[in-house]
């Protein structure tokens, strides 16, 4: 049985979680956090404007509580990568803080879409969604410019297309779990097209 989602009900399904979960303890120090990011610099740029390789994300402007939760994901092994999963393990919950506020606090070079009629096809996805295939609409629940709803959804503007590309991907074949239960079975009804459109058109989402 395939279950519908609309606008609405992610929108009440992150209310309900706005106010049962506590938002992360943003005490971080940029200036502290921009030496412990040294070592993050070759994958996310030392400003976290992106490196040489577009499947690495961006994470200059990201909301603070996020980039927390997913260097606690990533220590605990709740989100597997190879490589952060070793970043993250020495990194102390104040260390994730710190590097959290200064990346927060980094301005985000904004990209653009390969080509117009893939931001268009895009557009028609993140902004109206696909209601035949239940297909929510993108912006319900990280906001009409991408900049996500604190804490748990990311800001999605301005993102390397590949490496949001490629998170929906993982999403679909749930090599990578969401923790709010959302983006797992909402990926699962995106084809590949769907993913290319609304990553591009995210990437110069502004």
């Amino acid at each position: 049985m395939h279950v519908r989602f609309s606008a609405v009900a992610i929108g009440a399904v992150a209310v309900v979680m706005f106010s049962a979960v506590a938002r992360a303890d943003l005490n971080g120090n940029p200036a502290t956090g921009k030496a412990k990011a040294a070592t993050c610099a070759a994958c996310h740029g030392m400003d976290g404007g992106g490196g040489a390789d577009p499947s690495w994300p961006k994470l200059a402007g990201q909301i603070p509580e996020y980039l927390v939760q997913q260097l606690q994901a990533f220590k605990s092994g709740a989100r597997k990568n190879p490589i952060m999963n070793g970043m993250a393990a020495p990194l102390s919950d104040q260390d994730m803080r710190d590097i959290a506020a200064y990346y927060a606090n980094q301005p985000l070079r904004q990209g653009a879409a390969a080509t117009k009629e893939l931001a268009q096809a895009g557009e028609r996805l993140y902004r109206g969604g696909n209601s035949q295939l239940g297909v929510p609409a993108c912006m319900s629940c990280h906001g009409p410019t991408g900049h996500g709803i604190p804490p748990r959804f990311p800001r999605v503007t301005g993102q390397n297309a590949a490496y949001a590309g490629k998170q929906l991907v993982d999403f679909r074949g749930n090599q990578r779990v969401d923790s709010n239960g959302i983006m797992n079975p909402v990926a699962v009804r995106l084809t590949d097209a769907d993913i290319k459109a609304v990553s591009e058109y995210m990437a110069g989402l502004h």
